[in-house]
């Protein structure tokens, strides 16, 4: 009896890690899909490359205990899975991958079964997985660009572009959409719920709201156009600050340039030896250097899709709140426009778990929450400043 229950444990964990396994992969291959050629996509397919030489161990414990072994088409991502390591920020997505792998190492492949065999092949993962969890730290690290060690080559480029905090980034429009979206529902909700208390629900919120919804579409959409079109001065700037660099730091910029040819793979003596060739005509060292560094030296933003983008969200969230008095006044009204605004507050706060990789409920219970403040404050002041209507 005792064996057969420590049968059925090694069982249950064996096919517990299997689904992890499977999905990590899939996560892994996501991510590296999105890095391209760069180095860290190598190191993320090796991962995934051994995400599935531990499926095929399980497997084989499986079969060896007389277990059928379950079909790796039959276990997906969930739709907010793969858009989050589609869309969510790279050094995030690594992160959340690091927790789970941390999570494997101390307790799913750590624990005992009870069954002597499978412990052995759930160790040997173990280990490996340690391995996995050093090398996405290392990965994590390196994009924070903190001040590790110098005895590597991505911490010592980390440390000199550290000095360099003027590098500048920009966001997407898609995110820019949702937050849009999250603005101007927040906002003219606030409006609606402090007009329907002051003046019980009137043709008044009807008025006040629409032209809340058309002022905050217009301010976001001309505030989205101008940051948008700021990038190609930005990159301008990027870019001439980056020639001031190499004039007044020659020494570190072509240790830069070194370090990401080593990077790239190539040894440090042949990676030297490029980097003093490429510092000999400074033109031709921040042609090549600069892409590198700044991630591309010209602007690639789009100021009217992102102008679109955030004043149409921000116009349709904004419109939310009002669409109820179109038809209906007084109380009804009221209800109507808090009961349908506070589901939009939800469904706005769990979009934003794409960008977040906060769980989709937490987020959007957490928008409703604000909602539900916003609401109520400003209609307890309208109360309190009651008019007629």
């Amino acid at each position: 009896m005792a064996r057969q229950t420590s049968t059925d444990d090694a069982v249950a964990r064996l096919l517990q890690a299997w689904h992890g396994e499977v999905q990590a992969r899939a996560t892994y291959l996501i991510l590296a899909q999105r890095m391209g050629d760069s180095r860290r996509a190598e190191i993320i397919r090796d991962i995934a490359d051994a995400e599935a030489s531990h499926r095929e161990r399980i497997e084989k414990r499986l079969r060896e205990l007389g277990q059928p072994v379950p079909d790796p088409s039959s276990v997906k991502l969930s739709p907010l899975q793969r858009l989050q390591a589609r869309l969510a920020p790279v050094e995030m997505v690594i992160s959340r991958m690091e927790e789970a792998e941390e999570v494997e190492i101390t307790d799913r492949y750590k624990r005992p079964t009870g069954d002597p065999d499978t412990d052995a092949v759930l160790e040997s993962i173990r280990v490996e997985e340690q391995g996995h969890s050093r090398s996405l730290e290392s990965m994590e690290v390196a994009h924070r660009a903190t001040e590790p060690a110098p005895s590597s080559v991505q911490s010592r480029l980390n440390r000199i572009l550290g000095r360099e905090s003027w590098h500048r980034t920009g966001a997407g429009w898609i995110s820019g959409a949702i937050y849009g979206a999250n603005d101007g529902l927040a906002a003219v909700f606030g409006i609606v719920a402090g007009v329907s208390g002051a003046t019980g629900g009137s043709s008044f919120v009807l008025t006040a709201g629409l032209f809340g919804a058309i002022a905050s579409g217009l301010s976001m959409a001309t505030g989205a156009f101008l940051a948008e079109r700021s990038e190609s001065e930005v990159a301008a700037a990027n870019v001439e600050r980056e020639r001031q660099e190499i004039v007044e730091h020659p020494d570190e910029e072509k240790e830069e340039v070194s370090l990401f040819y080593q990077l790239k793979g190539i040894d440090k003596d042949t990676a030297d030896r490029l980097a003093e060739q490429l510092a000999q005509n400074p033109d031709a060292m921040l042609k090549l250097h600069a892409p590198e560094e700044l991630g591309g030296t010209e602007a690639t933003g789009r100021p009217v899709q992102a102008a679109v983008a955030a004043g149409v969200s921000t116009f349709i969230g904004a419109m939310v709140p009002v669409m109820p008095f179109f038809w209906l006044r007084g109380t009804t009204g009221v209800i109507t426009a808090a009961v349908v605004s506070l589901i939009a507050h939800f469904l706005v706060g769990a979009s934003k778990a794409l960008f977040t990789l906060r769980t989709w409920w937490s987020a959007g219970l957490e928008m409703t929450l604000a909602g539900v403040i916003v609401g109520g404050i400003t209609y307890a002041l309208g109360l309190v400043l009651k008019v007629g209507g």
